[in-house]
């Protein structure tokens, strides 16, 4: 609670990360007593602590203060170098690290599901872990395991229509409006508000956007990024979009909005933006 410590301008929520991955977040070391931040890094060059920084923070008003002392001397000193970013103030190098070891930051760590969403690929994680807390908290949520063609964590928007023949999971949602028609598969994805999937269709790994189309036959296949299932303190690695060579790395693949996927097409490892009709198959491309 906040009225614990009374001298608190920010407390951070923190959680912890495996030492190879830490050092791609914000990292913390702490007082194990009092939890104050001693010593705090922006994705450090070497390993300074397992613990790291969610995102998430309570801010005391003191802390319009402290900021408003920062804008004054990034201001002053970028009249000396018009160079340099003058109106700008960095949450974590200007304000987290200076005050870090005052005794004024704080953290508390969550020992709860956490998921870093920089990429769509994070998405398709981040549905499996809110799937999972709805098995513990609200189980009524999701589809009954013991259905003949559903597998695991599965939620079905009340207005979707499911053919029986279909199957699906684990971890899937089903959204609002959507039609999943006779013998289509869909495994670790989402498919949002009016898409239809026509007969016998495969969606795997993947995004389906809204009011989109795929048709008899096609199939629609990412590439999972799942973090290390064997580390609990492994987390999933954002990595960049594009390879050395200019190349999509694999990832999850996206349908945007208002797109069709022609029967029996192949769309591996692609993005799409919205309105398109495929009518090709596709591999690790960028669909304009």
């Amino acid at each position: 609670r906040s009225s614990d410590l009374p001298d608190a301008v920010i407390t951070m929520l923190g959680t912890e990360a495996n030492s190879k991955q830490a050092i791609n977040y914000g990292c913390i070391v702490e007082d194990s007593e009092t939890h104050e931040v001693s010593h705090y890094v922006e994705k450090p060059e070497t390993f300074v602590s397992n613990v790291i920084n969610t995102g998430i923070y309570l801010l005391s008003f003191k802390v319009f203060d402290f900021m408003k002392n920062v804008f004054e001397e990034n201001y002053a000193s970028g009249l000396e170098d018009p160079g340099s970013q003058k109106d700008t103030i960095r949450l974590e190098q200007d304000v987290l690290a200076p005050l870090s070891g005052t005794g004024q930051v704080f953290v508390y760590k969550t020992n709860r599901f956490w998921c870093q969403i920089k990429t769509a690929s994070s998405t398709i994680y981040a549905n499996r872990l809110y799937l999972a807390k709805s098995q513990r908290d609200s189980p009524d949520l999701l589809e009954s395991p013991s259905e003949k063609n559903i597998i695991g964590d599965v939620r079905i928007h009340e207005t979707a229509e499911v053919d029986p023949t279909a199957k699906l999971g684990p971890n899937v949602y089903i959204g609002p409006g959507v039609r999943v028609n006779a013998g289509a598969r869909v495994r670790e994805s989402i498919i949002l508000d009016g898409a239809i999937l026509d007969e016998h269709c495969c969606v795997l790994h993947s995004i389906i956007g809204w009011n989109s189309r795929v048709g008899q036959w096609a199939r629609v296949e990412g590439f999972p990024c799942d973090p290390n299932p064997n580390d609990p303190l492994a987390r999933l690695a954002s990595d960049s979009m594009f390879n050395e060579d200019g190349r999509l790395n694999p990832a999850i693949t996206i349908l945007a909005k208002d797109v069709t996927v022609s029967r029996e097409i192949i769309v591996l490892n692609s993005i799409v933006l919205p309105h398109k009709d495929l009518s090709f198959s596709y591999k690790n491309q960028i669909i304009l």
